[in-house]
């Protein structure tokens, strides 16, 4: 359930406008105290500004006011702090463009939001463990095209999806030194106003938010945040997978997996019985959002020369609003994995809706030991045609073939028959999956920074 240090929370307060200008604070300030080491502002007015450049000591109150009043939001940040902080305010902001500052402010902003989503993928990939070594051997009806298909472990397919988490969350850990970089290179990207120091305070400055620095300016170059949204979009994905998952086997006529109930939550205004995937279907929307978000945000990267608007004015807020369909997509997926219930019983009773026949690969594998693979194949097929279309059981079709029982005994046929024997590797693979996260859990910090 949602807490105070869910993902939804940290995020939606991550991205506030109170956040944002919390960030431009910072980032002025870290500019001032190196320009101030290397000699191009006095060190008792940069003193100044960092003492006063501080989201609890200063009024925003009139904003937006003057944002209306100068269309741009810089500016009308500045004009709002610079009498705050007296005449100091009048060293404020020497050298950037505004992009250098939003683009700043985003990669601290982001730098939290690793983090975030690291931790919440953790504990998600935990639940998906522990799912993985409960049900390891609970045998169930793998299917393709929507369609019973042979025979694995529940445990199996949680394995393969705390696997594809793990590879998220190492994409995630080895993105971060590309997209958390440091923009601070001024008006057409070459650091003409910043004077003779500018690499060493671009160096300071980067040090001091323990931002990454680029090896030149990305103003233009867009694809940072192209790969930030491709990880979210990724996570998304195996996020909205389970959840999909989860979606179609609580089916009344598969019920072999249950979204966690809370005592009070009504499924439909007049169907009182209904007890509805909401959850699932919530992640599969977010997961959505998410994607159609990164689309968009590569769309507008076609920025032409060394500057436009066009990123800047759908771009970012297409970024942060999916930062925050993240923290949401996060939260309820946390509550989803880790509270599940999972029914054996009717897994067991599904695999025998078919009456065998979801073990008909056994059989033409033992019977084309005996005639040929492409023989066996077409035989045990009419078979299994012919049982499905009628009330026999595969068994008695089976026996009563006499191109098979030649080479098949009734008994024989039995046991190919029962799925507890035939999940092949599902409950090894499960195990070794299971084996190798926990002990790369063990060694990775629990914090992504």
């Amino acid at each position: 359930m949602v807490t105070t240090e869910s993902p939804d929370t940290l995020l939606k307060e991550l991205f506030s406008q109170r956040a944002c200008f919390g960030r431009w604070l910072k980032i002025e300030a870290a500019l001032a105290k190196a320009q101030a080491a290397v000699g191009v502002i006095p060190s008792e007015v940069a003193d100044e500004i960092i003492r006063k450049a501080d989201i609890e000591k200063l009024d925003f109150q009139n904003y937006e006011e003057m944002y209306a009043q100068t269309g741009h939001p810089m500016v009308a940040f500045l004009r709002v702090i610079q009498p705050q902080i007296g005449d100091a305010g009048q060293y404020l902001h020497i050298g950037p463009t505004t992009h250098d500052i939003i683009d700043t402010g985003t990669a601290l902003a982001l730098r939290d939001t690793y983090d975030v989503i690291y931790r919440s993928l953790r504990r998600i990939e935990a639940s998906l463990l522990a799912l993985t070594e409960k049900h390891k051997d609970t045998v169930m009806a793998a299917r393709t095209h929507n369609v019973q298909a042979v025979p694995i472990t529940f445990g199996f397919k949680t394995a393969i999806m705390a696997d594809e988490l793990r590879r998220n969350i190492d994409r995630l850990s080895e993105s971060k030194e590309r997209v958390l970089t440091l923009q601070l290179f001024g008006a057409g990207g070459m650091m003409a106003a910043f004077g003779p120091h500018a690499r060493e305070i671009l160096d300071l400055v980067a040090e001091e938010l323990d931002l990454h620095v680029p090896n030149i300016a990305w103003h233009a170059a867009r694809d940072r945040h192209i790969e930030f949204m491709g990880v979210l979009t990724m996570i998304g994905v195996a996020l909205g997978r389970i959840a999909q998952e989860v979606y179609l086997l609580m089916a009344t006529e598969v019920a072999e997996v249950y979204e966690p109930w809370q005592t009070g939550i009504v499924g439909s205004s007049c169907m009182p019985h209904k007890i509805n995937p909401t959850i699932s279907q919530t992640i599969m929307s977010l997961a959505r959002k998410i994607r159609y978000d990164a689309f968009l945000i590569a769309e507008v990267a076609m920025v032409d020369h060394e500057w436009n608007l066009e990123h800047f004015l759908s771009g970012r807020e297409k970024l942060e609003e999916a930062c925050v369909y993240m923290g949401e997509l996060l939260s309820h997926s946390e509550n989803l994995i880790q509270n599940m219930v999972v029914n054996p019983e009717n897994m067991m009773k599904n695999l025998n809706a078919l009456k065998g026949l979801m073990q008909s690969e056994t059989v033409m594998m033992a019977l084309g030991e005996k005639i040929g693979k492409m023989n066996a194949h077409e035989i045990v097929n009419e078979d299994a045609t012919k049982a499905l279309r009628s009330e026999l059981g595969f068994t008695e079709v089976l026996v009563a073939d006499e191109r098979v029982n030649p080479y098949l005994t009734e008994s024989e046929i039995d046991g190919m028959l029962d799925p507890r024997h035939h999940t092949g590797l599902s409950s090894a693979f499960a195990s070794d999956v299971a084996a190798r996260l926990r002990d790369l859990r063990e060694k990775e910090p629990e914090h992504i920074l």
